[in-house]
Parts: structure tokens; C-alpha cells; sequence
């Protein structure tokens, strides 16, 4: 990977952006992306957007979300221990006994989550996992009224685990989800930018917030921006590990490129495009099938206003929603060319509809 977009991807990835206060990592984002774009602006709630080839038709947004799962302070105990609410999908168990960051309205407050020592447990036969309200947070401070000078009820709270590489072009950190995305619609902007080769389309890259609490910010921004075609970038499962169910949630790997979902939110023609131009750039694609939803930003954007031809491209994640998510950045890498491809394809005024 290009030096300075492995930068950028490690700056963005290690920033927190909590679902809600993702101001921090928009603006690592909107510092990057506004040096390939000629308009950038941001919305009421801090939707971001940058532009290239602006008043071109059709109009193309390339959409992904930059909020991360997070816990927030809930409530605080006499002798200091902070007691907390989940904001997206916070699996519990692996949450307990790790190191957290509280961001605070002074800065951070560093504490972790408290965990009983087994030998304390022998005598619980069968122990059940724990809820998101039996979680506590210990920052060291004996007291309510100490731990209410450093933060309030409701401050956010991430889990600290940073960027690192694993092995070869295997990388780990947390929240992958979806950095990976707003990486790639930025890296796409810069493709274009650079490709210099007759644009017709407008390219909106968008990052957008809150998707990890109801697909909110993808609703607030697909409606302003009226797109004519969307495409929107996320992660999946990767199911190549063990104790996964592959003929329930099926057969995506790590290093075997980018996957693309057929159904639903998926417009057939957008689709069927975006396969000719992986054919055409020799960019593997592996393939996903869904029911009634997507799970991502896609399933909001499609149905904005009288309908968006939209379509899902999604990164290959082990691990989602833990400390520990794992991403092969050469599969990353081909989802911007992908998505610069399909921007140089699309022709002055093209517009998508099912053929009936």
C-alpha cells in the first residue's frame, strides 16, 4: 500500500469516532479527502462530504460510515465505580478486562473494565455471560464526587487497542468497522483525481455518522444530497475461521478480494456493473446473498426518496465488533479501484432501472 495512504488508514483507524461524537475522526478524514476534492462541506450532524467533478450527471455517492461502536457512563457508584450503557453492538464478554479511554469534554480519562479473578468464581458451576449493565469501569477514584470532577453521565467510551500489522499484508485494530470504508471512498476520490480522465459523473465520497445505532446519518445525507447511484462501502463476516457455520452465513475468506451482495437493497444493474468492471480490471470479487436486509448504510440509502439504484461492497472482517478485528489490506486496496472504476464508466445522464 501506498506510504501515505497507510498513514492515513492507521491516523483514522486510531482516532476514536463513538457513535455520536465522531467529530475527531471526520475531521482526519475531511483534512485528507479535501485535497482531491473541490467542495467540501459537512452537515448538522457532521455528515461529511467531498466533491469532485461537481454540477457532473449522473450524480455518484460513495458512502460509508465513520462511527464506531462504543459504551457511554451510565451511572456512578458511591465508591467510584462507573457502570455503563452500550451505544451499537458491544459484545460484553470480551469487553470485561480491558483497558478503555473515557473522552471527556476536559480530555481522556484512562480506566478499565473490571474483571473477578477466576479463583474468586470456582464455586459458579455454570456461569452466564455478562450484560452490557454488568459491566464496570475503574479509573482509580475512591469516590462519586472524585470521579464526577474528571467526567459526566453520558461521555463516551472506546476500548484502546491501536493499528498493528499481523503478518504480511494481514492487519489487526479495532474498528475496522468502518474505517476501512471511509478509507476507501477517500482513497476512490483520489484514483479519480489523479486518473484526470474525462469525468462525467459527480463524485460525492461521503462519511457518514450513527450507522451503528439505526443507519441514521446515511438517511440524513442520501436525502440531502439526492444521488443518482450509490455505492456503499462496509465490512463483512469472514467465515475462514473456526466454529463458523458456513452454509448458514456462507463462504467469504480473507485475501480473496472484495465481496458483492445480490438481493434486496442491491440494484441487479448496478451490480451486474460493478462485475464487469472488476472482470475488466481482473479484481476478484466474492459473493454474498441476503434476505430482508444488508445490516449496512445500503438498506437506508435505497429506498431515500423515490428510490436510489444503490449497491454494497463490502471488505472481508474477522472478528467484527472486537478489539481484534483483522482485514487483509491487498483485499482493501482493489475497493477503491473498484469504485474509481465504476465512476469512469458511467456516462453524461446515465441513470439505473431494473429492465422489465
Amino acid at each position: 500500500m501506498r506510504e501515505q495512504s497507510l498513514d492515513f488508514l492507521k491516523t483514522l483507524v486510531n482516532t476514536p469516532s463513538p457513535v455520536g461524537h465522531e467529530v475527531r475522526g471526520q475531521r482526519v478524514w475531511l483534512n485528507y479527502a479535501k485535497q482531491f476534492a473541490e467542495e467540501t462541506f459537512s452537515d448538522a450532524y457532521g455528515n461529511c462530504v467531498a466533491v469532485l467533478n461537481k454540477g457532473g450527471s449522473p450524480r455518484l455517492m460513495l458512502a460509508a460510515h465513520a462511527d464506531e461502536i462504543a459504551m457511554a457512563v451510565n451511572y456512578i457508584t458511591d465508591d467510584g465505580y462507573i457502570y455503563v450503557r452500550n451505544m451499537g453492538g458491544v459484545n460484553a464478554a470480551i469487553t470485561k478486562a480491558q483497558r478503555v479511554v473515557i473522552h471527556t469534554r476536559n480530555g481522556p480519562v484512562k480506566g478499565v473494565v473490571g474483571n473477578v479473578a477466576p479463583h474468586l468464581m470456582r464455586e459458579e458451576k455454570d456461569p452466564k455471560p455478562p450484560k452490557i449493565y454488568d459491566l464496570f469501569i475503574d479509573i482509580g477514584v475512591s469516590t462519586r464526587k472524585g470521579v464526577e470532577k474528571l467526567l459526566q453521565i453520558g461521555d463516551p467510551i472506546t476500548l484502546t487497542p491501536e493499528f498493528d500489522l499481523l503478518r504480511n499484508d494481514l492487519a489487526v485494530a479495532r474498528a475496522f468497522d468502518n474505517r476501512i470504508g471511509t478509507f476507501a471512498v477517500a482513497e476512490a476520490l483520489r484514483l479519480l483525481k489523479q486518473s484526470n480522465t474525462g469525468l462525467k459523473a459527480e463524485i460525492c465520497a461521503v462519511s457518514n455518522v450513527q450507522e451503528e445505532v439505526g443507519l441514521l446519518g446515511a438517511r440524513q445525507i442520501a436525502y440531502s444530497l439526492k444521488p443518482d447511484v450509490a455505492l456503499v462501502v462496509d465490512v463483512t463476516h469472514a467465515t475462514d475461521y473456526p466454529t463458523i457455520n458456513k452454509p448458514q452465513h456462507g463462504d467469504v475468506r480473507i485475501g480473496k478480494g472484495p465481496a458483492i451482495t445480490h438481493g434486496g437493497c442491491n440494484h441487479p444493474e448496478v451490480v451486474a456493473r460493478i462485475e464487469s468492471i472488476a472482470k475488466a480490471k481482473k479484481i476478484p470479487l466474492q459473493h454474498e446473498a441476503m434476505s430482508n436486509s444488508s445490516g449496512t448504510d445500503t438498506d437506508a440509502i435505497f429506498w431515500t426518496r423515490g428510490g436510489i439504484a444503490s449497491a454494497l461492497v463490502s471488505l472481508p472482517n474477522r472478528y467484527m465488533h472486537s478489539p481484534v478485528e483483522v482485514v487483509s489490506l491487498k483485499d482493501l486496496e482493489l475497493i477503491p479501484q473498484l469504485l474509481a472504476g465504476f465512476a469512469g464508466s458511467l456516462k453524461k445522464g446515465e441513470q439505473f432501472k431494473v429492465k422489465i
